[in-house]
């Protein structure tokens, strides 16, 4: 008896310590979300040669549009090039996207993923750019995106995260996918930025120095989150990523529930292996180096993806509340007590993180398939095994609601 209750009492300390910090965690990043971050005063003015690099994978529903409306930028179309990475498109696809004026790189791999992608078109279009800028197939860019990057090129960055917003809300899933983009982009973006930590990388809606990003590109083999092995290797070279908040970029967000199922596993596959690959590099980066920035990317390999957290923690608060209430565990004062504390963090760190606009009736309707989303997000974690050894299609196209 005395050994089953040492197990549980072992087991609630980790689970306390690995939910409360990660509620401490979200909570101090969303609280200063919420100021503006310290700008760079520009050193330079010059207009930079970019290339729009946009890779695709089976995306004939979507390409063409998106390549139409990338030629559309305030920026001197003389000094950007929007460049159409094709893989596996249908002939009909790549007979009009050649009509247009655009680069078309057609690619064909045993196993596809992104980064061959984008290393063989820019084998393929030469060295003659400053900039690459990285779109996903479903991806529009606001009509000054263009020049709003480079002017942060201006201010001496070289490498920039831009802000990516849903393209569509016309599912409830579209719409909770839309509000963990935002929840990502006040925590992991603005709010490092203002804290001086660098941002996040989506995968999309970001721009290196090129010949910098095609060097260092050469070395990711990823074959899901190529963008988490990118950053990691920029952080531990102190690399400052600079998030952009008023660079918009329209992304498709998922519709069904499925795709969103296949999405998600392949992203915590990916976060898990490289928190195995990094976890020794990063104490080492922190404790010898002083490399927070890369310690802190390492540790949100490992932090609880949010729709996890707050679901495991409103569970298991409540779960403790009823047990206590009823009687069965006087005990568990103190453990509820931090419970409760760790719930309202999470809480309170979800609340000044959701955009105001989406405080609708029809965000309320769309959290009807919140325990939906979550139990899929839960039961994925039990189904990561070869998640990241095959490449996972996330197929894009608006449906009807």
């Amino acid at each position: 008896m005395d050994a089953v209750k040492f197990i549980f009492n072992v087991v609630e300390i980790v689970l306390i310590s690995y939910f409360g910090f990660a509620s401490i965690y979200i909570f101090l990043f969303s609280f200063f979300g919420l100021f503006k971050a310290k700008k760079r005063k520009t050193v330079i003015n010059k207009k930079r040669k970019f290339a729009v690099l946009i890779p695709g994978y089976k995306e004939d529903n979507v390409i063409i549009e998106v390549a139409k409306k990338a030629l559309e930028q305030s920026y001197d179309q003389a000094l950007y090039d929007v460049v159409v990475i094709a893989d596996s498109f249908k002939e009909r696809t790549l007979q009009k996207l050649a009509e247009l004026p655009i680069k078309l790189v057609e690619v064909s791999f045993e196993k596809s993923t992104k980064s061959k992608a984008l290393n063989k078109a820019m084998e393929v279009i030469g060295d003659q750019y400053h900039i690459a800028l990285i779109l996903d197939a479903d991806n529009i860019m606001a009509f000054d995106f263009i020049e709003r990057i480079n002017n942060a090129f201006n201010k001496g960055y070289t490498v920039v995260q831009g802000h990516r917003i849903a393209k569509n809300t016309n599912t409830p899933m579209a719409v909770l996918d839309a509000i963990s983009e935002e929840v990502n982009n006040h925590i992991f973006r603005k709010g490092h930025r203002v804290l001086g930590l660098s941002s996040a990388l989506i995968g999309s809606g970001m721009a290196f120095d090129y010949h910098f990003f095609k060097t260092i590109m050469a070395n990711v083999n990823a074959v899901g989150g190529f963008d988490k092995e990118l950053e990691l290797k920029l952080l531990q070279d102190r690399n400052k990523i600079e998030y952009l908040h008023e660079a918009l970029v329209l992304d498709e967000k998922v519709q069904k529930t499925e795709v969103f199922s296949n999405q998600r596993k392949r992203w915590l596959s990916a976060q898990f292996i490289y928190f195995k690959r990094y976890i020794g590099t990063g104490i080492k980066e922190l404790f010898l180096n002083g490399n927070v920035d890369f310690a802190d990317k390492v540790y949100q390999m490992i932090s609880p993806p949010r729709i996890l957290l707050a679901g495991i923690v409103v569970i298991i608060t409540i779960l403790y509340s009823l047990l206590y209430g009823i009687g069965l565990a006087t005990s568990l004062t103190i453990p509820l007590k931090l419970w409760l504390v760790i719930c309202t963090l999470t809480v309170i760190a979800f609340i000044m993180a959701i955009p105001l606009k989406f405080y609708s009736l029809n965000t309320l309707k769309a959290l009807l398939t919140l325990p939906k989303a979550f139990a899929l997000m839960f039961f994925s974690l039990f189904k990561l095994k070869g998640a990241n050894k095959k490449f996972i299609h996330t197929q894009h196209g608006t449906i009807n609601s």
